[in-house]
């Protein structure tokens, strides 16, 4: 048998919040309320994307043959597959309890969004705040795999294969020594209705965003053990600045 060390894992990234501080003219949106407070990327890992897959979709069919729920309007987005944003509350307690049997784990990098760190960091640009976090993000999970299978879920203008081609690069470079055998990467960009699993994703982010917008715990803590890490990657230097 493979041993686990050599065998392939499957990673599946999207994004919640979003990057955006400031509006026309300058304005700081974030300021006024304007924008999400944070901007996180996370992924789920799992070895076994095909069992997964297998009950997502059996649950989806379940719910649209749900007699119960016709009458609910957004009960027609399930053709496209689950969004926990867009999802009526019957379907995303389904969900939920069905992810929390499922073998995954899962990894988040949270930035509290703040103008003059995103200035000084990032000039403000989109793709580099993007690439920066998902490049913090893997360092210390690609180390001892033979090969990884990435999906990012697309973001139009930030998120191609070239795009988060560099992030994963520059985690490489930062983790390999040189001549070191590296984990064989390959990377696809897909929407999240074609490839199921980024919506479990999209489902585990939800939560953290719940948390850090509005204050709610109810979601985070009962997939509290599917949730590995949660890295608020700006808290100290945000902490710092208040001094």
């Amino acid at each position: 048998m493979e041993n686990e060390s050599q065998s392939r894992i499957y990673f599946y990234f999207d994004e919640s919040g979003d990057p955006n501080i400031l509006g026309h003219h300058g304005i700081n949106l974030l300021k006024e309320g304007k924008v999400s407070k944070t901007f996180s990327v996370g992924f789920i890992s799992t070895r076994n994307p095909h069992d997964i897959l297998l009950k997502l979709e059996n649950l989806r069919r379940e719910l649209l043959e749900d007699e119960t729920l016709k009458a609910v309007p957004s009960i027609s987005n399930l053709r496209n597959g689950f969004h926990a944003n867009k999802d009526c509350a019957e379907v995303r307690r389904e969900v939920f309890k069905l992810l929390k049997t499922l073998d995954f784990e899962t990894y988040i990098i949270v930035a509290k969004k703040d103008e003059d760190l995103f200035r000084q960091k990032f000039n403000m640009n989109k793709k580099r705040i993007y690439k920066y976090l998902v490049t913090e993000l893997v360092k210390d999970h690609i180390k001892n795999q033979n090969q990884i299978e990435m999906y990012f879920a697309s973001m139009t203008g930030i998120v191609s294969p070239g795009t988060m081609q560099e992030a994963i690069d520059s985690a490489l470079k930062a983790i390999y020594k040189e001549n070191e055998a590296q984990a064989k990467i390959n990377i696809y960009v897909q929407q999240p209705s074609h490839t199921p699993l980024l919506q479990v994703v999209d489902y585990i982010l939800w939560t953290i965003f719940r948390f850090y917008e509005k204050g709610e715990t109810r979601y985070m803590d009962f997939m509290k053990d599917k949730i590995k890490i949660v890295n608020d990657i700006f808290a100290k230097d945000l902490e710092d600045k208040k001094k």
